[in-house]
């Protein structure tokens, strides 16, 4: 299934202001939530502590991947065509249905709820910010003393884990002359039926159509508000992290964005059919990588 870069999940993850990993950890063989995150959490409690705030340790439950997940975590075509046809690349499927992509706008069925969401929402302003400021201290202050690592600010974390990840994809993916030889025949594909690539290394191949719609998801966001630049500036370099601002929209008034999503989804795999099958699974190696790494 075509994913959001680590990147472009943060970047939603700190708009939105939730603490936390967007992605669920990796179980451990007994099905047990990774050892990292819960010793993240158990640190983050008492640093808080200790600065005068209450803050739960919090690990939501795994969520059981069903058998069409696991297929297409191992690229088969089928489970994936079968996913895109409803929801193209995941981009503006998650306006068109948002309790399946759990925004949290939308209330789901049986929801497991972080405590500490209620916790800040019961803050004045200034209270907030200085619970905030406090959260993102010991978030550094934690991420040292449980996996030894050294950062600049809470938003550093999803830098590093980007950074990690970006590092084993090139020496892993962008190098396999197998991949590079797939990608080619995919992008020639895609030009036959008039998209353009760009770039044309696997992970940009595997990327670019999600990209492509968060781009315009972007864009449609930028254009509601007056507090942003209407163009996305420009990276500033590899460790910037762009915001994503999702435009607010009812699912019947993103439904055409969605339509022309799937067309383009169903193309992209169509063309990458070969593909899909080799580097999905080792992208998914390398966020699991990543993320236990990591403690995420």
């Amino acid at each position: 299934m075509p994913k959001r870069s680590f990147v472009a999940v943060a970047a939603v993850v700190m708009l939105t202001g939730c603490a936390g990993a967007p992605q669920s950890a990796q179980p451990s063989p007994t099905g047990a939530v990774t050892d990292n995150r819960q010793l993240l959490e158990a640190a983050k409690a008492d640093c808080m502590k200790q600065k005068g705030f209450t803050y739960v340790a919090f690990v939501p439950p795994e969520k059981k991947k069903t058998a069409d997940e696991v297929k297409r975590d191992n690229g088969d075509y089928q489970s994936m065509r079968d996913y895109r046809r409803k929801y193209g690349f995941g981009v503006f499927a998650e306006l068109v249905y948002p309790k399946e992509f759990g925004n949290p706008a939308v209330k789901p069925d049986n929801p497991v709820i972080n405590p500490n969401m209620k916790i800040q929402s019961d803050l004045s302003k200034p209270q907030f910010a200085a619970y905030r400021k406090a959260l993102d201290a010991c978030y550094v202050e934690s991420v040292k003393k449980v996996l030894g690592k050294t950062l600049r600010s809470a938003n550093d974390y999803f830098i590093q884990v980007n950074k990690a990840a970006k590092e084993l994809t090139i020496s892993r993916i962008d190098s396999d002359p197998k991949l590079v030889e797939l990608a080619s025949a995919m992008a020639d594909c895609l030009k036959g039926k008039g998209y353009a690539t760009g770039k044309t290394t696997p992970s940009a191949m595997s990327e670019r159509g999600s990209a492509e719609f968060t781009a315009e998801e972007d864009r449609l966001g930028r254009a509601q508000r007056d507090d942003v630049p209407k163009v996305a500036p420009p990276p500033k370099g590899d460790d910037d992290i762009p915001m994503i601002y999702m435009p607010t929209m009812t699912p019947e008034e993103a439904k055409p964005y969605l339509a022309k999503e799937i067309k383009a989804a169903l193309d992209d795999l169509e063309c990458g059919k070969d593909f899909y099958a080799v580097i999905t699974p080792r992208e998914n190696e390398i966020n699991r990588q990543a993320n236990a790494e990591f403690g995420m």
